[in-house]
């Protein structure tokens, strides 16, 4: 396919009887999008949940019988109400029992438990429908198994002319007879990007740091690995960290809970009016009533309520023991008061009331011992409810507490410096990730700059690590003379440099180690890019899922949401994270760049809320037209 052909249309049906009413739960459905997005040979032009019904699964199949391409997750299992391949066969015009048996032989790989699957796969007129379990794990490894052979089998079906050439191709590449060489053969070449995926070549150690500049290395010896193995590598190390006992107070949202919690106390705790009015007996009906008493909301005693009489009560008051019911003020008319006008004598009671109306019972809101929270829950609004049931203090996972570091000497700090010298730069890294720091949730801590000498970075490193939990370090990564972030953190301070460069722009020095505390366990360290967009970009991707886990979190890792672009986008060599603003138009989400995207440029950051996760460049596809669905990293709140 070449990049101006139209690729192929796609719609995706989730089938899910808890995902049709509340769409949040589709975990799948959106994994297939990203995962077929990903390849830039489909549009998806349909993604919708219906509940396990044969006949709403069906009547989606119909409706998009002009796609090229038909896939549904879940409904393939043995429960009862596992109806998807009931629902498709009747529907197939023809049945491809090969993809049917690819899709189980991969599962099995896997784990025997893939033989309770039964999935269908076959077509109807010119659309190819297959059928996948409703696990997200299960769906990726379903799709990988046949991703591949999928634009084949669709040109099939579309009588495409690439079919005959893909053939003729496939024959060229036949083995032939070896023929007597003439002359050696030449050496193969290998250009750049070649050199720097042969990871066989690498030996991801640093050299020397006395090594003199004449014989440092002139290309980078650690591989660029891919950005899904690195956010995994980051992952394996980020643990929880200890647990602590927290006030409840206006500082507690944000921390992750450590600990089931349950009410200590009734709520309401005591028989509660839910309106200003009147406390009765139902019984006495309607008429002409002597005020006995007056119950406010700061009443600490309850009285008896005598019957053929009633008690003014506020909204929150203690209902009078006896009263069964509470009559709204506006139901009732005023017919006696007092010489001094101060106090009501006798009131008119104009409505009749039921049994229990407008009085909550103690304990039904929440009755003691009841849970609250659960461990794993991020307190946010219910630091009202932990309060309203007498809880005082909760255990919490402790947040990591995260040291910023700047590094270079043309690294000048911008609040003591009037005017910049020729190779001179104000640092904006620093106050960048520091604030990102904060809007993220956690205490950045500020341990200013430092010059490239060996000897002053590894005593600011020392110091700072006995300070923090992370470590985040710019500058000093790539390949200068004076970059020896990598080479002081493996030779001065034992590290392990777990990853040197990932497949990535921007950001691909970013480098992720771990420093070795003794019975302490391990220090985090981030030594991100100069460039302060691939610093921030490095610091969404890796640094932010990281501390979500050591806070705690059960799922750390960045939500993809699909975005439409608002204009065509070139595609480059490396995956790249493509600074967008994002916005809510008609109900979707749409996507305008920040403009021109070097790493350099900070403007490419002015109200970017997004990150777009776009592919590699490949000889089929070189850009993403106006209107494509991309997913996207939200980093930032949605505007209209």
């Amino acid at each position: 396919m070449s990049a101006a052909a139209v690729s192929y249309t796609v719609g995706i049906l989730t089938v899910s009887d808890s995902a049709s009413v509340d769409h949040a739960l589709d975990k799948s459905g959106p994994l297939l999008e990203t995962l077929l997005l990903e390849t830039g040979k489909y549009t998806v032009l349909n993604r919708t949940v219906v509940p396990d019904e044969i006949n709403a699964i069906q009547n989606i199949i119909k409706t998009w019988s002009n796609l090229h391409l038909v896939i549904i997750t879940g409904g393939t299992g043995f429960s009862p109400r596992d109806v998807t391949p009931e629902a498709v066969k009747p529907l197939l015009t023809r049945e491809t029992p090969g993809i049917t048996h690819l899709l189980l032989s991969s599962s099995l790989a896997v784990t025997p438990f893939a033989a309770l699957s039964r999935p269908v796969t076959g077509i109807r007129d010119k659309t190819m429908i297959i059928t996948l379990p409703g696990s997200p794990k299960a769906c990726q490894e379903n799709m990988s198994a046949i991703l591949n052979l999928l634009p084949h089998a669709l040109d099939l079906l579309t009588d495409q002319k690439s079919v005959k050439q893909f053939h003729e191709k496939l024959q060229q590449q036949q083995p032939k007879e070896p023929e007597e060489p003439k002359q050696p053969p030449k050496e193969i070449h290998r250009c750049r990007h070649d050199r720097e995926e042969d990871s066989t070549q690498l030996s991801g150690q640093s050299v020397l740091l006395e090594t003199p500049v004449s014989r440092r290395l002139r290309s980078s010896p650690y591989p660029a690995i891919r950005i899904d193995r690195a956010i995994k590598i980051v992952g394996e190390h980020a643990r929880r960290l200890n647990i602590l006992s927290m006030p409840v107070s206006q500082f507690l949202p944000g921390y992750v809970l450590a600990e089931n919690v349950s009410s200590l106390e009734p709520v309401p705790g005591y028989r509660a009016s839910t309106v200003d009015g009147y406390a009765v007996h139902v019984e006495d009906g309607p008429g002409i009533y002597p005020v006995e008493s007056v119950s406010l909301a700061q009443a600490t005693t309850c009285t008896t309520l005598s019957r053929g009489k009633i008690a003014r009560v506020t909204t929150g008051g203690m209902v009078p023991d006896g009263a069964n019911a509470v009559v709204m003020v506006e139901d009732t008319k005023l017919i006696r008061s007092s010489e001094d006008g101060q106090d009501e004598l006798e009131i008119e009671i104009c409505a009749s009331a039921h049994s229990g109306e407008n009085i909550r019972e103690k304990g039904s809101d929440c009755e003691v011992g009841q849970l609250i929270a659960r461990q794993g829950q991020r307190v946010g609004s219910e630091l009202g409810t932990l309060v309203s049931v007498g809880v005082r203090h909760v255990k919490v996972y402790r947040k990591p507490r995260v040291g910023v570091l700047s590094s270079g000497n043309e690294v000048l700090d911008h609040l003591h410096t009037d005017l910049l010298k020729p190779g001179q730069i104000r640092d904006t890294n620093r106050m960048t990730l520091l604030a990102a720091i904060a809007v993220a949730g956690y205490e950045g801590v500020d341990l200013g700059i430092v010059d490239d000498d060996v000897d002053e970075m590894t005593e600011r490193l020392e110091e700072a690590l006995s300070k923090v939990d992370v470590l985040i370090t710019t500058g000093g990564v790539s390949m200068g003379e004076a970059d020896f972030m990598k080479p002081i953190l493996e030779q001065k301070m034992d590290a392990t440099v777990h990853f040197g460069r990932v497949l990535m722009k921007p950001g691909k020095p970013t480098t992720f180690a771990t420093v070795p505390q003794g019975k302490r366990g391990e220090k985090l360290v981030f030594a991100l890019a100069g460039n302060p967009v691939s610093a921030m970009v490095g610091f969404h991707l890796f640094v932010v899922p990281a501390l979500r886990r050591m806070a705690g979190w059960e799922k750390p890792e960045h939500g993809l949401v699909p975005v439409k672009i608002e204009e065509d986008i070139h595609l480059d060599a490396r995956p790249e994270y493509h600074r967008v603003q994002v916005r809510i138009d008609h109900g979707g989400l749409v996507a305008t760049s920040t403009g021109a995207q070097q790493s350099s440029r900070m403007l490419s950051l002015v109200e970017a809320n997004g990150l777009l996760q776009l592919p590699m460049r490949t000889p089929e596809i070189t850009l993403l037209r106006k209107g494509t669905s991309v997913p996207c990293i939200l980093i930032g709140g949605l505007t209209k």
